[in-house]
């Protein structure tokens, strides 16, 4: 059975990612999973400089999922390449590394110091940041902003660049066609959606921000459809994100037509949940006698 494939030039021994954001940076989690089975960690977001985060609370389950205001808390990239990267070298896992800054010099900064670090497969870029130098506006709400940020980066970017888009959009499949004119080699589709939640005996918020992000098995049926939209429209590979928690959610991101897939907020719950994924999916090949994962991948029957 060959759960391998090739995500842009990287080579993964399968298609089950670790998200960004929701697995530190794999060393939490060594003791609970061997890190050598999962096709690839994406890392926490990074930055130019330390983010100390939103104050509490800023964790809340949901009835299907899970509403968080982190806040982008990060070490910085400095921090990252002396600390985590030489743990992150020898996990015998792809490297992936989410980028993100409140303008484009900043990305840029991050991006030029990674590229003289070694062990990293691909950055992923997180484009849900507002741009302090146009006014606030979210990177990833805007098309034009997309590409230019995509295009700028891309020329100085000596390893593939992932997109990560927010689900916060009228029209997601404009966006992915942004980021591909930008030059990216791969978009994942897609990050949290803004959400809130109030206490009903105290009358207040349950996150100290307000609103927060909404991820977990409650999202997945709207982010399957993104990603349907998104392969539609362009011809980059997709990566499915939102809502697996089983291998049968993941088959139908590969359905829907993603290359790859992320799993998140599963692993809140279970450190091991990407192994059940993945254990799953060759279960689900199997008795399917099916030999490849490429067997999978854009099959959905009309």
């Amino acid at each position: 059975m060959d759960l391998s494939i090739e995500l842009s030039g990287i080579k993964l021994i399968n298609p089950v990612i670790a998200a960004s954001g929701t697995f530190g940076y794999g060393e939490e989690f060594e003791r609970f999973a061997d890190l050598r089975r999962i096709g690839g960690i994406c890392v926490k977001g990074t930055s130019a400089r330390p983010i100390e985060g939103n104050l509490p609370p800023r964790l809340l389950p949901t009835a299907s999922g899970m509403l968080n205001s982190i806040g982008l808390e990060t070490i910085g990239v400095d921090a990252f390449i002396r600390d985590k990267m030489p743990f992150l070298r020898n996990t015998g896992c792809a490297v992936f590394v989410n980028v993100f800054g409140f303008n484009e010099d900043e990305y840029a900064e991050v991006i030029d110091k990674l590229n003289t670090c070694d062990g990293i497969a691909a950055y992923e870029l997180n484009i849900s940041c507002p741009n302090t130098k146009h006014g606030g506006i979210v990177f990833g709400q805007s098309p034009r902003l997309t590409e230019q940020l995509t295009k700028m980066l891309k020329a100085r970017a000596r390893r593939p660049l992932i997109v990560k888009l927010s689900p916060n959009v009228t029209d997601i499949a404009e966006l992915a066609r942004a980021a591909e004119e930008g030059g990216a080699d791969a978009i994942t589709v897609a990050n949290t959606y803004l959400a809130m939640a109030i206490d009903t005996d105290t009358f207040k918020p349950r996150i100290h921000t307000i609103t927060g992000g909404l991820s977990g098995p409650a999202i997945r049926p709207i982010t399957l459809r993104m990603v349907y939209q998104c392969v539609s429209a362009v011809k980059i590979p997709v990566i499915g994100l939102g809502g697996i928690t089983k291998a049968e959610d993941a088959v139908e991101y590969f359905l829907a037509g993603a290359s790859a897939v992320q799993v998140g907020t599963a692993t809140f719950y279970d450190p091991r949940a990407l192994l059940y994924v993945l254990e799953g999916l060759e279960n689900f090949l199997r008795k399917r006698g099916l030999s490849s994962i490429h067997q999978l991948v854009g099959q959905m029957k009309k």
